[in-house]
C-alpha cells in the first residue's frame, strides 16, 4: 500500500519568493508494521549481511545504571501488548490478562547491572535502504545498499562507533549471515525499532527556520504572517522518519554551529542523511499524516501508523544522522532535535 502526503497548503516558492531555490527532496520512509526479509527495505528488519564479515560491536564508555533489559524481552513486552490492544474489551475490563500482567511485571522488574558481562556488545540493526527504493539518496560508486545499526543506549548521540553505517553492494553478497549475535543487555528499550515494512514517498521541503540567514528569516515572518499560515508545521520540513532533504528543526536545543556540524573523522563537511523521529506526525504537524492513514488515529492506541517504530528519541523528539559528505562511510554524527 502506498503511501501519499496531502498537498501543501499553499505553493511557497510562488508565495514566498525568498524561498524560491532552495527546495530539496526528501523520502518520506513511512515505516508500517510488517515482517521484512534481508531482501527489503525496512526499519528494525534483518541485513543483508555477509557470513564472512565481521558484526560491528561497540564498547560502553561507561558501566550501565539501573534495571536493564533484554532483546528477548522487549520482543515478548511487544508481542504481549499488540495482542492486548487488538482484541475486544467490555467496558472497565482490564487491558491484560493476569498471566499476561505477570509477564509485564517480570520484563518491567528488569535486570541488576552487575548481573551482566562487560565488554563490547553487538550493535542492532536500526534500517536498511536498497537503491532501487529510495533513488533520491546519493549512493556511492559501487554500492547499492545502506545500513544502519547502532547500540540501543544514550549513546547514540554524538559521533563514535555506538552509530555505524555499512554501504555495500547487495550482490556481492553470497552467503548469509542467519543469526546475527545480539547484545547481552538493552540500556534503552525505546531505542530497539520495531520490524517495519516501508513505502517510501518523495516530498518536497523547504529549509528549517534555523537554516535560514537573518534576510531570509525576517522575509519569511512578514510572509507568514501576511499568509496567515504556519510555516515550520505546514510548509517546511517533513516529520516522521526520511532520507536525505533538509535536516529536522531544533526544538529543545539551540541549533548546531559550524564547531559541531562537521565529520569527527577527516573535519569535512556533513550533509542530513537519515531523520530517525519519535512519530509519524504531531498535532502540529498533522496536515502531513498521509491520506491512507486518516482514518488510522483511535483505532489501536498501541503501534498504530502515528507511531510505528514505537522507537523515541529524548522526550518525543528526533535524532538526525549526518554523514560526511566525501567519505560516506565515516561513522555519522547523529544530534537530538
Amino acid at each position: 500500500m502506498t503511501r501519499t502526503t496531502p498537498p501543501r497548503p499553499l505553493n511557497v516558492a510562488a508565495e514566498i519568493p525568498v524561498l524560491a531555490g532552495l527546495a530539496r527532496t526528501a523520502t518520506r520512509l513511512h515505516p508500517r508494521a510488517g515482517t521484512p526479509t534481508v531482501h527489503d527495505s525496512s526499519v528494525g528488519g534483518p541485513l543483508l549481511w555477509p557470513a564472512e564479515e565481521p558484526w560491528p560491536e561497540y564498547t560502553p564508555a561507561y558501566r550501565p545504571c539501573g534495571p536493564l533489559t533484554t532483546l528477548a524481552d522487549i520482543r515478548t513486552e511487544r508481542r504481549v501488548l499488540t495482542h492486548a490492544w487488538a482484541r475486544p474489551r467490555a467496558p472497565r475490563e482490564n487491558l491484560l490478562t493476569e498471566q499476561e500482567q505477570q509477564v509485564i511485571n517480570r520484563i518491567n522488574t528488569g535486570h541488576a547491572p552487575e548481573s551482566m558481562p562487560e565488554g563490547p556488545l553487538p550493535l542492532i540493526p536500526v534500517a536498511q535502504f536498497y537503491a532501487r527504493d529510495v533513488p533520491g539518496l546519493p549512493f556511492p560508486d559501487g554500492t547499492d545498499l545502506l545500513q544502519v545499526l547502532w547500540a540501543p543506549s544514550e549513546e547514540i548521540e554524538g559521533c563514535s562507533e555506538a552509530v555505524q553505517l555499512r554501504w555495500r553492494l547487495s550482490s556481492d553478497v553470497q552467503e548469509i549471515l542467519v543469526e546475527p549475535p545480539e547484545p547481552a543487555y538493552v540500556e534503552q528499550s525505546e531505542h530497539v525499532p520495531a520490524p517495519c515494512v516501508l513505502h517510501p514517498e518523495e516530498v518536497r521541503e523547504f529549509p528549517p527556520f534555523h537554516a535560514l540567514d537573518e534576510e531570509q528569516q525576517s522575509q519569511l515572518l512578514e510572509g507568514e504572517e501576511a499568509l496567515s499560515v504556519d510555516y515550520r508545521s505546514d510548509l517546511s520540513v517533513a516529520p516522521g522518519w526520511k532520507l536525505g532533504g533538509w535536516p529536522a528543526p531544533f526544538t529543545f536545543r539551540d541549533p548546531a554551529d559550524s564547531d559541531e556540524l562537521h565529520c569527527a573523522e577527516c573535519g569535512g563537511p556533513v550533509e542530513a542523511l537519515l531523520t530517525v523521529d519519535s512519530s509519524e506526525w504531531d498535532g502540529a504537524s498533522g496536515s502531513w499524516r498521509p491520506v491512507e492513514d486518516a482514518d488510522d488515529a483511535g483505532h489501536n492506541l498501541y503501534r498504530n501508523a502515528h507511531g510505528p517504530t514505537l522507537v523515541t528519541i529524548g522526550r518525543g523528539y528526533t535524532l538526525q544522522m549526518y554523514n560526511c559528505v566525501t567519505t560516506p562511510s565515516h561513522l555519522p554524527r547523529t544530534i537530538m532535535q
